[in-house]
């Protein structure tokens, strides 16, 4: 990486007492990961129409020795997760591992199989499909099945299944409120998330021991085509059982723990358990770094325990939409033990301390596991850590606000840090004492301190060569690989400029699959309020295949209403349009013009025809490389 160092004598030595600390010559998770091997693909590249989304041996400097610019339990971990190919689980159950940030796993039935969690991308998605059929022969897919509501579990879809097998009667199955928080996430924030992703993945780093080496519950997202096949069947309590294809399964909803949306299924012919992304050998986010809705410990812990109680005693191996599983009952048992009790541990304590006044930052500074929880390599926090959940935790129960008046009104980042810059003296001196701090491994403190110099002079070079300095030494400290490759690509966005967004989470498909509602939700959050502050809009769209739907633009909101009978304060609408469902969604999301449609008889306009137009000239368009280390 273009400016990259070797690591400083300080972060060397805190990588070298993790060797010390931890059992790194334990090899019981790399039997695991090795376990039930079949073979993988003959081509290292999976590609798509713009080239390569996915390459498989971009990892492989990782069976190397650990170099001192990475924390040897994150090498360890990285070297785990990268492992790639077709693994029987047990007979019947399939896991593809290593093809994407995600496992897919393939249950095979009386006449096709059950693809659990088809990926991020399409490419990947078929190409790991490819590789089981190679072995195991051209089986049909004859169901779908959607852990949860996160991309990395069904944006692949459509390269193991297609529009006509649903039409034809395949299944596709999914949790309740899978469709409305799959589409909502990445939508209504979706260019912030992606954004910050593009952090947290570290997509844009070039892999190797002085850059990315993995994100801790996988190893980086996919850049392929994200897709989505809404649901055909939806569980809706724990307790349901379904069959596909000759496959009898036992459902657990476990709803508001990883994702909103989500479930754990038990294959009672396999004595096996899928544990969906509730269970993996990491500690979990409680609030991913990319942003997401604050997830609860305490109902994490809750689920966990009813897990045991319904499927423990009837379980052989436990296995995850990450990482490797896990055989024998007693482990498994172990397994789900230890990571309830890691949830819960974080929950109580952190509610524990704030009942005694401390404040975020300060319970995760005073955080600590017990003994034998941090003994249990898969309670490590690669991908959440014990640091950022305790202040979700925070967050979950009393917000942003720490009690403290003096931060209820504190000045944004750069005027705050012109003013801190001033008052310590001028940059030339914060930098002086920064290089100071850098020389004696605080590397965390010149972090903290020449961001104030950045972002009141964020075309200082030396302030900028410094910070990049800072924070990718942390960077070759951090156990957490989210932390990691924020770090790195901090650092690489400082000395090289923008290193853009690689994903776009709201793809054609999921917009349009959209529920009209949302969508139209999703214009309201664009509009420009200040800007439309005094326009008085209304619009009202009669569309043949449904309700009424009346848009009202004033007091720079956008209400939209959904009925055929009147709405009390409703005004007659400026312009009426009379169109179909579908050719109003083409217009909304920008694939067709009022005027076009008119046109072709597909339109009926009444009124101001430029009304509409007036009323997109409101909307403002998201920025998906909006600046980060620097104002």
């Amino acid at each position: 990486m273009a400016g990259s160092s070797a690591a400083e004598p300080s972060i060397s030595r805190g990588n070298a007492e993790i060797g010390a600390r931890f059992p790194l010559d334990d090899t019981e998770d790399f039997e695991d990961a090795r376990r039930g091997f079949v073979g993988t693909a003959e081509e290292s590249a999976v590609r798509g129409d713009d080239g390569a989304v996915w390459d498989l041996e971009a990892y492989g400097f990782l069976d190397r020795d650990c170099p001192p610019t990475a924390n040897p339990s994150l090498w360890r971990q990285s070297r785990l997760a990268a492992r790639h190919g077709l693994f029987e689980v047990t007979e019947g159950i399939y896991q593809v591992r290593g093809f994407d940030l995600s496992n897919m796993t393939i249950v095979e039935g009386d006449s096709g199989v059950l693809v659990i969690d088809p990926l991020i991308s399409t490419e990947t998605a078929a190409a790991a499909l490819a590789l089981y059929r190679r072995h195991r022969g051209d089986r049909p897919v004859t169901g779908v099945l959607y852990t949860h509501s996160h991309v990395d579990h069904f944006g692949g879809v459509r390269g193991v299944l297609s529009d006509e097998d649903v039409a034809a009667g395949v299944p596709v199955i999914a949790p309740e409120g899978f469709l409305e928080h799959a589409v909502s996430e990445n939508v209504y924030a979706g260019t912030a998330m992606g954004r910050r992703a593009a952090y947290m993945y570290g997509a844009a780093l070039p892999t190797g021991e002085r850059g990315q080496i993995g994100a801790g519950l996988g190893q980086t997202t996919s850049t392929g085509t994200v897709t989505l096949i809404p649901p055909t069947l939806y569980v809706t309590h724990t307790g349901q059982t379904e069959t596909v294809d000759g496959i009898p399964m036992v459902f657990q909803l476990t709803p508001g723990t990883e994702a909103p949306a989500e479930l754990n299924i038990h294959f009672p012919d396999h004595a096996a358990l899928c544990l969906a992304e509730n269970a993996t050998h990491t500690l979990h986010n409680l609030l991913t770094l990319r942003g997401a809705q604050v997830r609860n410990p305490h109902v994490w812990a809750h689920y966990l325990t009813e897990a045991i109680q319904l499927f423990a005693p009837h379980v052989d191996v436990a296995f995850a939409s990450h990482h490797w599983p896990t055989w024998g009952r007693d482990r498994v048992l172990g397994f789900l033990s230890e990571q309830r009790d890691l949830y819960a541990y974080l929950h109580d304590q952190t509610l524990r301390m704030l009942n005694e006044g401390m404040t975020p930052l300060e319970i995760a500074e005073a955080m600590e596991l017990p003994p034998a929880l941090e003994r249990a390599w898969h309670t490590h926090g690669y991908y959440g850590s014990v640091s950022h959940n305790t202040k979700a935790v925070y967050q979950h129960y009393l917000g942003w606000f720490d009690g403290n008046p003096a931060h209820l009104w504190e000045h944004p980042p750069v005027e705050a840090a012109t003013r801190y810059v001033d008052f310590m003296g001028g940059a030339d001196t914060v930098l002086r004492r920064a290089r100071e701090s850098y020389a004696s491994g605080d590397f965390r403190w010149v972090a903290q301190v020449v961001n104030h110099v950045l972002f009141a002079d964020p075309d200082n070079a030396e302030a900028r060569a410094l910070q990049a300095d800072a924070l990718e030494q942390l960077g070759y400290g951090s156990e957490n690989g989210t932390w990691r490759n924020f770090y790195l690509t901090g650092a690489l966005e400082l000395r090289e400029g923008p290193v853009g967004t690689p994903t776009v989470a709201a793809s054609p498909d999921i917009m349009r699959i959209l529920p009209l509602t949302q969508l139209l939700d999703s214009l309201a959050i664009r509009v420009d309020g200040p800007r439309s502050w005094d326009a008085d809009l209304a619009i009202r769209f009669r569309l043949s295949d449904g309700d009424p739907v009346s848009l009202r633009l004033r007091n720079g909101v956008l209400i939209h209403i959904h009925t055929a009978g009147p709405t009390p304060g409703e005004r007659a609408p400026d312009t009426e349009i009379a169109l179909a469902e579908t050719d109003l969604r083409a217009l909304l999301l920008g694939a067709a013009s009022l005027g076009d449609l008119a046109a072709e008889g597909r339109a009926e306009i009444t009124g101001d025809p430029d009304t509409l137009a007036e009323l997109f000239g409101y909307l403002s368009a998201p920025d998906p490389d909006f600046a980060i280390v620097t104002p």
